[in-house]
């Protein structure tokens, strides 16, 4: 088994490295070349499943594995909504609101678990909220959210080139497009929720370090006379 100390060479990190590349290529490609956009961005997302299951057939978790991988999913949707606000202009206020949830949420959320003294933002203990601890622990849900989401803003963005072939009658985008839309929402809905749950804990952690300030700073004449 292959194994080495460098964090970068890691294999986890290597696909990582890939994902980067394609997605980088997509964004060029979106402007006017539809099908290798959506075939890159796509094939992107699909690494970013390879590269979970590399982390624990390799034992090459990283903080620096958990970090690639979560800008580049980050800045990989927010790059394609970019694209889509251009091409559907009555949509705009929805994609920026989209692309405000997502960042600011999970920002917040690791910045806090990091606080916290978690090792990732996807540690949620048996105490903690029921609807994030099965949204992080449930592999098949967690993949149908984030594959269901990619899904709809990639079939959104192709729509705008082409209906696609049909399937039953209907165009296969359009038909995609609406069943991946309440998947969409709902991942949003759940950002929310991660987001509105670390703002919570950031104000319990200020709370606790106003507490103890007090605690030490308590009777400071009293201190002083005992150190004299």
């Amino acid at each position: 088994m292959f194994t080495t100390d460098n964090v970068f060479l890691f294999i986890p990190n290597l696909i990582g490295y890939i994902r980067v590349v394609f997605g980088t290529a997509a964004l060029y490609a979106m402007p006017s070349q539809p099908t290798i956009a959506a075939t890159l961005y796509l094939l992107s997302g699909i690494l970013d499943a390879f590269d979970g299951h590399a982390v624990r057939y390799f034992n090459q978790s990283s903080q620096f594995g958990v970090m690639l991988d979560m800008l580049t999913d980050r800045c990989m949707t927010m790059a394609l909504l970019v694209n889509l606000s251009t091409f559907c202009l009555s949509w705009v206020f929805a994609f920026q609101l989209s692309m405000v949830t997502d960042m600011a949420c999970h920002w917040i959320h690791l910045h806090t678990s990091l606080l916290l003294g978690k090792r990732s933002h996807e540690c949620i203990g048996p105490s903690e909220n029921t609807f994030l601890r099965f949204y992080y622990t449930s592999r098949i849900f967690l993949f149908t959210m984030c594959a269901g989401s990619e899904l709809f803003y990639t079939m959104f963005y192709l729509l705008y080139f082409t209906e696609g072939p049909l399937v039953l009658c209907t165009d296969l985008f359009r038909i995609l497009v609406i069943v991946c839309m309440p998947i969409a929402i709902f991942k949003s809905l759940l950002a929310v929720l991660q987001g509105y749950i670390a703002w919570e804990n950031l104000s319990g952690l200020d709370i606790q370090e106003r507490q103890q300030l007090k605690e030490k700073f308590k009777n400071p004449t009293s201190s002083s006379l005992e150190n004299g």
